[in-house]
Order: C-alpha cells, then structure tokens, then sequence
C-alpha cells in the first residue's frame, strides 16, 4: 500500500514538472474583431415583432482599450 501511495506521489510530480506551458494570449486587434459594420448606400432593415437578424448593422462598439487585470490578495 506504501509503495502504491509513493508512486501515486512521484507521477504526480512528474505530471506536474512535464506539463505543457500555455502561450500569453495577444489581445486582439480592430482588424482580428468580427464586427458587422455599415457600408454606405447598403438598406436599413425594418422590422416589426420578434425577429431573428442575419446581418445586424452596427454603427459603434465599445472600446477597445486593454487593461491589466490586477488579483488583490484573492479578488480581482
């Protein structure tokens, strides 16, 4: 049962040690965002009740600023 509990131990370890490390994500960019725009001269859909929108136009989306997320003693 020691011996089970040792080796239980020692590949924990090793899995631990061995792991891979994950790549620091790159915040993305205006271009990389996928964000329906409106282009000039295209048509202003109508609707009236409970639609469901293919191609929704947007004419502002937040900002796009990127901030560091800071952990205070646990919190964020």
């Amino acid at each position: 049962m020691w011996l089970q509990i040792v080796g239980f131990v020692v590949s924990l370890a090793l899995s631990y040690v061995l792991r891979p490390k994950p790549n620091e994500p790159t915040p993305a960019s205006f271009e990389q965002a996928d964000i329906p725009t409106i282009k000039e001269g295209t048509p202003i859909a109508v609707l009236f009740g409970t639609r469901e929108i293919k191609a929704p136009m947007v004419l502002w989306h937040g900002d796009f600023s990127v901030d560091k997320v800071q952990k205070k003693n646990g919190k964020k």
